[in-house]
């Protein structure tokens, strides 16, 4: 886990409420100590091992200007057939040329286009080229090293050279450079690495190739990579991936998401179109968040991605529904294309040499077989109004994959009753910290035998373009009644995951990571998520608390955004803390969780039984605001971050008081 270094402070009476709540009391007194009482020897079921986990999709730049760590923009020239956007002609010391989208001069078969470059004049130090501004710009660190390419050829008479350069954006320095020396008639790639000196970290910068000399070059699939994580080919940023490492998430849920829908047909996540050879993917319009995607974050990619996180994957197929207007397959014959190839996929995600797909993995690069569990048939298929609809659509899916894969979880998105859906999707989008808080009970009330549950999206919104305190806080009471109900809701997972926190990124907020091209940061909400990702047990234990403050509360409307049920609870008070308690069963560690939405302090009186002692010192994470609107930003990324602290004064029975606007988790160690 990811805390800030070095802090490790001795609790007063102002210290952690390391405590944690079941069922808060609704008509609970508002003054007073809290009282929990926890029987340690009282299991009430295992927490499922897969709770904490990751949703994706490509929204907000989440891909492209975020997590894939390309940084040239529209590298196949295809984000608009009229226009070569993002790319900007070069002309130094009176060099002069023109550039111009090609389509006579195709590529390949996936890419139909080219950047015709026609250099007329430039000789002696005069350049004349193309440049690319990247993602908001282009991030620049000292002594870094960068892997560039480009496919090129060239028109009869110019053999090169080509210069390549990191250039600040005013081209008054250079950051670093390189030289291709020579380019032919036919196109070939071009490779070169070029590493920065003692230059100043900075985002304001572009990418240019130039010529010295007259002639016409044609250029595809121009790219600048820099070190990425696990030093990874077509990878990942490392700080961001450092982020999500620091979660520990069990699973990854992609595709997506509306991403994997897409608005038509042809505009869906087409997963075959994303594998093998970059050069060779086409890329696709995310129509359903109105921008292109390079496709540069394919499905191997993401199978990747698990791989370097020890995830496991969770794969959504497309389910023959897309969103303008329901356009969709009906079940039949007409689905049946759709269903052969999500049992495609599967075998490419599992399959080894001797299948079909199994073998077009290992030309991929990944020789051995993903090991996968999870298949999720479609996204909030719950807006099909259609006649059958859903139910039709699933029930084909969920046949042919259980005939081929009997040992597969079929997750469904919208109720099922022709089939045993494995585990239900639900979604749940809050409109305030009150209303999130509110359903933190939903799942106590659910018969224990029903439908085990998927919490796939999630998010209280009220902060942006990331959650603030308030939002962790509200976040963190949703979680303590997923954590205390593991046994029914088996996985969760909050969305959206990231945001390129440039205004022109955003189509949804709060979002959990935030970045730009230079830095990235972590949310209070994503702090949350931290602690009770990394600590707890693996046995949910009794916890009973009484006296819980509460507040008044009137909701309004019929309920948030999702799939899921939307009612409104029927309250006038909402709880102010929330607690939860688990128990390691190979250590016998008890970890409370407590979370204090109020603007004041709370005496908490722990009493715990059902074991021989609690050793008087513990340690403790603490995250904490001084308002719900205190967050975290690019400028001031760990002005809300969680800190461990050690605590004292502990045992069977003790006190201590849990600070306004604060999340705790403590750590007793039990025998």
């Amino acid at each position: 886990m990811k805390i800030a270094a070095g802090i490790s402070k001795k609790l007063g009476l102002l210290g952690v409420c390391a405590v944690l709540c079941a069922a808060p009391i609704l008509n609970a007194q508002t003054s007073g100590t809290v009282e929990v009482q926890i029987k340690a020897d009282q299991v009430l079921f295992p927490v499922s091992p897969a709770l904490y986990g990751l949703m994706t999709e490509e929204i907000n730049h989440s891909y492209d200007g975020g997590l894939y760590a390309e940084l040239i923009r529209n590298r196949n020239f295809k984000e608009d057939p009229n226009n070569a956007v993002d790319w900007s002609l070069v002309q130094e010391h009176g060099g002069a040329g023109s550039m111009a989208l090609d389509p006579s001069t195709p590529f390949n078969d996936a890419i139909g286009t080219s950047l015709k470059l026609t250099v007329t004049t430039a000789s002696g130090n005069q350049r004349v080229g193309i440049a690319n501004d990247g993602y908001w710009g282009i991030a620049a660190r000292p002594s870094t090293t960068y892997h560039a390419s480009f496919y090129a050829k060239a028109a009869a008479g110019f053999t090169g050279p080509l210069t390549i350069s990191l250039t600040s954006a005013d081209a008054a320095t250079v950051l670093a450079t390189a030289q291709v020396p020579s380019v032919s008639t036919s196109w070939n790639k071009y490779e070169a690495t070029m590493t920065t000196g003692k230059v100043t970290a900075s985002a304001n910068n572009h990418f240019a190739i130039t010529a010295g000399h007259a002639g016409t070059i044609w250029f595809s699939m121009v790219s600048l990579f820099p070190p990425t994580f696990a030093n990874r080919a077509n990878g990942n940023r490392q700080d961001i991936m450092q982020l999500l490492a620091d979660m520990k998430p069990s699973f990854l849920r992609f595709p997506g998401g509306n991403y994997l829908e897409g608005n038509s047909l042809p505009t869906r996540f087409d997963w075959k179109t994303t594998i093998g050879d970059v050069s060779k993917r086409p890329g696709h319009m995310d129509d359903a968040w109105r921008y292109w995607s390079s496709d540069g974050m394919g499905l191997l990619d993401f199978l990747d991605w698990c791989e370097d996180l020890r995830m496991q994957p969770v794969l959504a197929v497309f389910a023959g529904y897309t969103l303008r207007n329901g356009t969709h397959a009906s079940a039949g014959q007409e689905l049946v294309p759709y269903v052969n190839d999500a049992l495609d996929e599967i075998e490419y995600v599992t399959g080894d040499a001797t299948t079909k797909w199994g073998t077009q993995r290992v030309k991929d690069g990944h020789p051995a077989p993903f090991s996968l569990e999870y298949v999720e048939v479609g996204n909030e298929d719950n807006f099909d109004r259609a006649p059958g609809g859903y139910e039709a659509r699933y029930a084909q899916f969920f046949d042919a994959i259980k005939a081929k894969y009997p040992h597969l979880k079929v997750i469904a998105t919208a109720p099922i009753t022709t089939r045993a859906a494995d585990v239900i999707d639900e979604h749940y989008y809050r409109r305030s910290y009150d209303e999130m808080a509110a359903h933190s009970n939903d799942y106590d009330t659910r018969p224990r035998g029903a439908q085990k549950v998927f919490v796939g999206e999630w998010a209280t919104r009220v902060g942006g373009p990331t959650p603030d305190m308030g939002d962790g806080l509200a976040d963190a009471a949703w979680l303590v009644g997923l954590e205390r109900n593991s046994d029914l809701v088996v996985m969760a997972s909050y969305a959206p995951l990231f945001v390129n926190v440039n205004k022109d990124a955003l189509q949804w907020q709060p979002d959990l990571i935030g970045y730009d091209a230079m830095s990235s940061y972590g949310s209070p909400s994503y702090y949350v998520q931290q602690m009770f990702s990394n600590h707890h047990g693996d046995n949910v234990i009794s916890l009973s608390a009484h006296n819980v403050p509460s507040k008044e509360w009137q909701p309004i409307g019929a309920g948030g955004r999702g799939n899921g049920p939307q009612r409104m609870p029927m309250v006038s008070q909402v709880p102010q803390m929330f607690f939860d308690a688990t128990r390691d069963s190979k250590t016998g560690t008890i970890y409370i969780k407590a979370v204090n939405r109020d603007s004041v302090p709370h005496d908490v009186h722990v009493v715990i039984s059902g074991v021989g002692s609690v050793d008087p010192s513990g340690q403790a994470l603490l995250l904490s605001g001084n308002s719900p609107t205190d967050t975290n930003s690019i400028t001031q990324p760990t002005n809300i971050v969680a800190h461990a602290v050690s605590v004292d004064g502990l045992g069977m029975d003790f006190t201590k008081t849990a600070p306004p606007y604060s999340v705790s988790v403590l750590e007793l160690q039990a025998k």
